[in-house]
């Protein structure tokens, strides 16, 4: 597997190695020991699975400490514009978000390390989304950042007359009053 770093300390790409041919693929998803040598030393506990259609943005989700999460994710189906902001108050990046495209065809993975927030806008007719957690949900833990934020602007590539978000994610705070303890 090759680890692309982003401009953003701690945030990865993970292309994992693919095998090809006339039957279709093999690639493995998810090596402990591959990982522990690459340097990402995460003990995974959950495993979740969506799927949604063209235009669903999901997020930005996170959770609080003591119950953070890090979380690896992948598409099984479609595609799916993957972003990341980072929460951390003393990180140089503070309040600046990375995107990537997580398609079935690339392969790529998503490492979302503790400390920042995580969403996805869907840009093919369905995508499913896989994603490893190293902690539990928390529903007391559980905060949000509303996704067209202002501060953050970020561009989900899906235009906004054809975003389709939950009553839940529409009542999320802006970036400047969200709870934030990382």
């Amino acid at each position: 597997m090759d680890i692309i770093k982003t401009p953003i300390s701690d945030l990865l790409i993970i292309k994992p190695r693919v095998f090809a041919d006339a039957r279709g693929f093999f690639c493995e998803t998810y090596n402990e020991k591959s990982y522990s040598e690459a340097g990402i030393d995460l003990l995974f506990c959950q495993d979740n699975q969506s799927k949604s259609s063209y235009g669903v943005i999901r997020g930005l989700h996170y959770q609080l400490n003591p119950q953070s999460q890090s979380k690896l994710v992948s598409v099984v189906q479609g595609s799916v514009w993957d972003v990341a902001v980072d929460l951390r108050a003393s990180s140089p990046t503070f309040g600046q978000w990375y995107g990537v495209e997580l398609t079935e065809e690339n392969h790529l993975q998503f490492l979302i390390p503790q400390g920042f927030a995580h969403g996805f806008s869907v840009l093919t007719e369905t995508a499913v989304f896989s994603y490893k957690c190293d902690n539990f949900y928390s529903p007391s833990l559980e905060r949000g950042i509303m996704y067209n934020d202002p501060t953050l602007a970020i561009d989900w590539k899906i235009p906004s007359d054809k975003a389709v978000i939950s009553e839940k994610d529409l009542k999320h705070n802006l970036f400047i009053d969200a709870d934030k303890n990382f």
